[in-house]
């Protein structure tokens, strides 16, 4: 396939060199402003690669002038995961400008004029970081895998762009009356809704402090303690252990203080526009891979609201997310066959216990969370004897992350992405384990800064590899969806949506059967990428809805 390394002039202009496989330039192209767009549109016809600097700084423009593009490399993206991988020579990657491509950050959402008067990106050669980015991965014994985890990184930076781009439909008038039925009519600036206004006065009355202010936690605290209760903070879960009667009401206006503050009507106004909600998706965003947003909240959009999230007329919302990513992801990047053999389930933690594995599911989820995330006392840490017993070797992994990490050694995913190096004072000082523990001092605190690493560490392998997993979902399925339709991106189906593990697709509805179809396929085809032929499941719980919030 043909790589086009497009690279910004002065003026306004583009040049577009065409590129073999050993990077040598095998024609140059040069685009005055405005040529761009007919350019790629003509050029996608015959299959081509882009290689740019930074979608968040091509795509954008391409997309606003009807053009979609298939495949990419983008080396911001690219540099960020190799600079840190452990698979490789990263003195491969330096060079004169190594610096600003470490620094170079995606650019900011706005209109969807081409270029910036003034841009880092401009100062950086794009052809002598790809020389160097594909160098580098070629001298990997890893080569593959990280081959893999750069093209499932860029694709995905091409979904955020289109998720951006037609955005998830939005009904402002449910949102509207769901707010004014929890919370009661819009209040004037700088009042409080009467829903919440009715707690505060009950809050108020149960606690005997007429002048209370229920925003500030310092207040609320103060008037509990004074009330005669022991607490030490006012979160969520501290409060749901008391029986006052002031508990109930408090907790209600801080639910409904939560949804006005992250979705009220300022977040209507400001994101809502148009019938749509269209966030900006930062891939990468998070240092295990996992996706990060930038305003407005995309991804945690609470249940309460989803139900503005409603389809347009003759189209519908597939709405996927996979069951128990993650224990699947440490079955399949371990080969452990016993844990895999659970995976075959609906419901991995049922397939836990049918295996004799543990006796409840209560027993087996709290026991693999706990592995998974540094549980290792109390309840789930006397369930990790019976699961290392059973699944030796899907424990071993994350034990072994964990030894890894208090080591202060770097550990990464399956395809190469790599953690950060810890900070702090006991990560200058190697690990003696002779050393007899203390549970006061400089050495103590020492430790358990080594051990909070360890608990990252092991989590690291886990989520970042499920990061992986679902990037390669989500980059199979994109280009399924676009050949299922025909015309422009917003009538085919789309992805409107990503979280971690579950898409949202806005598709006409007589296409809704077969997107389910392709989910499960794509589904599939990311299992065999990363894991091969070894067995592991990844079972989805997909609907076909009007409302988002329709599908459970």
């Amino acid at each position: 396939m043909h790589r086009v390394l497009l690279r910004r002039l002065e003026g306004g202009h583009v040049e577009a060199r065409d590129r073999t496989d050993d990077g040598a330039p095998a024609g140059v192209a040069r685009l005055g402003p405005g040529e761009l767009a007919g350019y790629v549109a003509e050029r996608e016809r015959a299959g081509v690669r882009w290689v740019w600097d930074d979608t968040t700084r091509w795509y954008p423009a391409l997309l606003a002038s009807g053009v979609r593009v298939e495949r990419c490399t983008d080396l911001r993206l690219g540099h960020a995961v190799l600079r840190r991988s452990p698979f490789l020579d990263r003195a491969l990657l330096t060079g004169p400008d190594t610096p600003g491509w470490d620094a170079l950050a995606p650019a900011e959402p706005g209109d969807a004029a081409l270029f910036p008067l003034t841009d880092p990106a401009d100062a950086l050669d794009p052809g002598a970081e790809e020389d160097r980015q594909r160098a580098a991965v070629a001298a990997s014994p890893q080569r593959g895998r990280l081959a893999l985890l750069l093209a499932a990184e860029s694709s995905g930076a091409l979904a955020a762009a289109e998720m951006t781009a037609t955005g998830l439909p939005w009904r402002a008038d449910v949102h509207e009356r769901l707010l004014t039925e929890l919370l009661g009519p819009r209040p004037a600036p700088g009042l409080r809704p009467r829903e919440l206004e009715r707690l505060a006065g009950e809050v108020r009355a149960e606690l005997a402090a007429p002048d209370l202010n229920p925003d500030s936690p310092a207040e609320v605290l103060r008037a509990l303690q004074a009330a005669g209760l022991a607490v030490a903070d006012t979160r969520s879960w501290t409060l749901e252990r008391i029986d006052h009667p002031a508990v109930p009401p408090l907790l209600e206006y801080k639910r409904l203080a939560r949804l006005l503050s992250a979705n009220g009507w300022a977040w209507l106004d400001t994101w809502a526009r148009d019938g749509r909600f269209r966030p900006t998706f930062l891939p990468g965003g998070v240092v295990t891979g996992r996706w990060a947003s930038s305003g407005g909240g995309a991804l945690s959009v609470p249940t309460l609201v989803r139900p503005a999230a409603v389809a347009d007329e003759g189209r519908r919302l597939v709405v996927a997310d996979v069951a128990q990513l993650e224990p699947r992801v440490l079955a399949g990047m371990s080969g452990d066959t016993a844990m895999a053999e659970a995976a075959r389930a609906a419901d991995l933690y049922e397939g836990m216990v049918a295996g004799g594995a543990v006796a409840t599911r209560a027993e087996a989820k709290l026991g693999i969370l706990g592995a998974m995330y540094g549980g290792t006392r109390g309840e789930s840490g006397r369930m990790l004897p019976r699961l290392a017993r059973r699944y030796p070797r899907a424990i071993s992994l994350v034990e072994e992350a964990a030894r890894a990490g208090e080591r202060g050694e770097v550990v990464s995913t399956l395809l190469g992405r790599g953690s950060p190096p810890p900070t702090g004072a006991w990560a200058q000082r190697p690990l003696d384990l002779g050393e007899a523990p203390e549970e006061t001092g400089p050495r103590a605190d020492r430790d358990r800064d080594r051990r909070a690493w360890g608990r990252f560490t092991r989590n690291f392998v886990v989520q970042g590899t499920g990061a992986e997993w679902a990037l390669c979902w989500l980059a199979d399925l994109r280009n399924r969806l676009w050949r299922l339709g025909e015309g422009p991106l917003e009538q085919r189906p789309h992805l409107v949506f990503f979280l971690h593990d579950e898409v949202v697709v806005d598709t006409p509805e007589e296409l809704a059967g077969a997107v389910v179809e392709e989910v499960h396929r794509s589904a599939g085809v990311a299992g065999r990428l990363l894991f091969g032929t070894f067995g592991v499941d990844f079972p989805l719980d997909v609907a076909v809805v009007r409302s988002w919030a329709d599908a459970g």
